[in-house]
């Protein structure tokens, strides 16, 4: 949720994520800067000169979490996690195209 915020509002200082982070999801400035140093650590986020940026891009966070659900809920299956995502609905023609111009994309050689 901290990266979100810092993406829609980038570069933003550490006082206006202070703020952001109040506002939006009730933290305390003190909750903030712990998760604040915690993605730091991890790579994820830079604060320098009280000004703070991602490291990543939301896509790139998006395939990390994509892929440790497919790993831990559905034992690596991704046919398992789409019939779980797609269960009674149904899609578009066009949505099966886009789906089958992707598998052709990624499909090993």
């Amino acid at each position: 949720r901290l990266l979100s915020i810092v993406w829609a509002n980038e570069p933003v200082s550490s006082g206006e994520l202070v703020r952001l982070c109040q506002q939006e999801l009730g933290w305390k400035k003190s909750t903030t800067y712990t998760m604040l140093k915690r993605l730091g650590e991890k790579g994820l986020l830079q604060n320098e000169n009280a000004v703070v940026t991602s490291l990543v891009s939301r896509a790139e966070v998006q395939a990390a979490e994509s892929e440790s659900v497919v790993q831990q809920t559905f034992d690596g299956s991704l046919p398992g996690f789409l019939v779980a995502f797609l269960g009674n609905k149904t899609i578009s023609d066009e949505e099966a195209e886009a789906i089958k111009r992707l598998i052709d994309e990624h499909r090993e050689a």
